[in-house]
């Protein structure tokens, strides 16, 4: 399945409790173009919860942050795919060889920046960088929702390239505020889903993206 921008909105599910998360995507569905599934639920419910997501007719981004060796990290990513994964989320520190290998197996979206304050450190100095390599490979992108300024200088760099954006709303990120500086979805995990009514955030998400 593709991403296509509807909402623009993609729900983070890092929830560890299967029967939860499988009922909340169903519920909120109508509201989101994606689900992107981390290692919280990956690990406590297993790859093929992936396969049981896309039942609900949603693209599927594997969370994964892969960061490993060529030969691993592309293990890991058909791994993902063959478990009903559309998409996979690979870091781009690691250099070409890695995201070049993953390529061929999937379709990644390669993290340039983090949206933590800590990325910051290490990462916000070569994300232009990663960005500018990740143009031959990837699907997409990773940038921070949380500042902005950063995604508008990171879509300067990857043309076309989708960018996908999180950190909104717990994190700090305004709702809004990363399509507006130029990327194509917001990612809300905790906004959503620790809700006391997540259906009706993710209908106000989705509203107010729809209409920027």
């Amino acid at each position: 399945m593709n991403l296509e921008r509807r909402s623009r909105l993609i729900l983070a599910l890092d929830l560890e409790e299967k029967a939860r998360a499988l009922a909340l995507c169903e519920q909120v569905a109508e509201y989101i173009d994606g689900i992107k599934v981390g290692y919280p639920l990956v690990l406590a419910a297993g790859l093929e919860v992936m396969e049981e997501l896309r039942a609900l007719g949603k693209p599927i981004i594997a969370d994964l942050k892969v960061a490993d060796i060529p030969e691993i990290s592309s293990g890991i990513c058909r791994r993902a795919v063959e478990n009903g994964a559309d998409y996979v989320i690979i870091h781009g520190f690691l250099g070409r060889d890695v995201v070049e290998s993953c390529s061929k197996v999937a379709r990644v979206f390669v993290v340039a920046e983090m949206s933590h304050p800590g990325a910051e450190e290490f990462m916000a100095p070569k994300a232009d960088e990663i960005a500018a390599m990740a143009k031959a490979y990837a699907h997409g992108i990773v940038a921070p929702a949380t500042r902005p300024q950063r995604i508008r200088e990171l879509r300067k760099v990857v043309g076309n390239l989708l960018i996908i954006s999180p950190g909104v709303k717990a994190q700090g990120g305004v709702p809004g505020g990363a399509i507006k500086a130029g990327a194509d979805f917001e990612i809300v995990g905790r906004g959503i889903y620790a809700d006391e009514d997540p259906v009706a955030r993710a209908r106000e998400f989705s509203e107010a993206l729809r209409n920027l």
